[in-house]
């Protein structure tokens, strides 16, 4: 069913988009028609004003299946576990991270993603050292993989009596959400659980009862052999059993993430190529003074609504991103601005 239905979405949209667009072949001809010889103020006009409308519609649509045609690597049907943490700034870089989960929160609300915080680690005077967000539904990864990396923000910060201007880093990490078609080997003998008190505001069992759950998985890297350790927490419930279920499948998640890296190094080594390592790379930029712009240091594209970002839309982004991608070209210089 969950095959059928992705096919079906791709039928729909296609019959969708294929639909308006002669429409607005008709509209078209119909308006050329009925303008002919007429008023001088052709833009006004209600044909005008409904040829637009409809020329918005019909491209918004085939540009959406263009971005949805980007998204055919491994993972990108699936949903996305995506973390953030503050880097070296004290309380300034906690509020920035506080700031990212925001903006990602409200863009999954915006694109119609079910969204959990499945784990939060307050700062000690405002905003959050780390917090883990889960996007349920279906590409939210294609998407949000475009935010892997360093974002950088410059600001007056609120927290700097002299007033200031603070430059700060949050990190930012996705990796694909499995789900039950997904088969990822979990070794029993190298898992190990710890359990502790949630922290936050308010509740009965907070405080009161170790519902919360740390997960530690010693993971051997199929090549060289290196060992490493793999830490995840959950704080979602109040159930102890949930938490550990959740922190399950954060694990597999993290497993399957990292094979899907093994196996695209190899195909680069293949190609020849070398890809940009965005992990631990800055990608992009929010300037809030002295003017107001995000850029984007990756494909160059750039935007004076620094609000709307905050708010979520980040679409414009992903969009460019994908296409950058998808296109095989190179990657666009990284220019720091001040």
């Amino acid at each position: 069913m969950k095959n059928l239905n992705g096919i079906k979405s791709w039928v729909t949209g296609y019959d969708k988009a294929f639909t308006e667009t002669e429409d607005l072949d008709v509209l078209y001809e119909f308006a050329k028609e009925s303008l002919a010889g007429g008023p001088e103020d052709v833009d006004s006009s209600p044909e005008t004003v409904e040829l637009d409308q409809a020329y918005s519609l019909a491209l918004n649509d085939i540009e959406g299946l263009e971005m949805k045609n980007m998204l055919g690597s491994e993972g990108d049907a699936l949903g996305a576990i995506l973390t953030i943490n503050s880097g070296a700034g004290g309380t300034e870089a906690n509020d920035w991270s506080a700031m990212l989960m925001r903006m990602y929160l409200r863009w999954g609300e915006r694109n119609g993603y079910r969204t959990a915080v499945t784990d939060i680690q307050d700062g000690d005077e405002a905003g959050v050292k780390s917090v883990t967000i889960e996007f349920d539904g279906e590409y939210a990864y294609g998407y949000l993989k475009a935010e892997n990396g360093v974002h950088r923000l410059v600001r007056i910060s609120p927290f700097n009596a002299q007033g200031k201007r603070q430059t700060t880093f949050s990190s930012v990490f996705v990796y694909p959400l499995v789900d039950d078609t997904i088969e990822v080997n979990v070794d029993p003998s190298r898992l190990s659980w710890d359990t502790f008190r949630a922290g936050g505001h308010g509740g009965q069992n907070v405080n009161k009862v170790e519902s919360g759950v740390r997960l530690r998985y010693l993971y051997q890297d199929p090549d060289t052999g290196k060992e490493e350790e793999i830490l995840i927490e959950n704080t979602e419930t109040r159930d102890q059993p949930k938490n550990r279920a959740k922190a399950l499948l954060l694990l597999r998640s993290r497993l399957y993430d990292l094979a899907m890296k093994k196996r695209q190094e190899e195909r680069d080594k293949l190609e020849g190529q070398k890809k940009r390592i965005e992990w631990g790379s800055q990608i992009r930029s929010y300037v809030l003074h002295p003017y107001k712009m995000v850029n984007d240091l990756r494909t160059g594209y750039k935007t004076a609504d620094t609000q709307g970002v905050l708010d979520g839309d980040l679409n414009e982004f992903m969009r460019r991103f994908l296409m950058q991608e998808g296109s095989g070209g190179p990657s666009a210089p990284i220019e720091d601005i001040d």
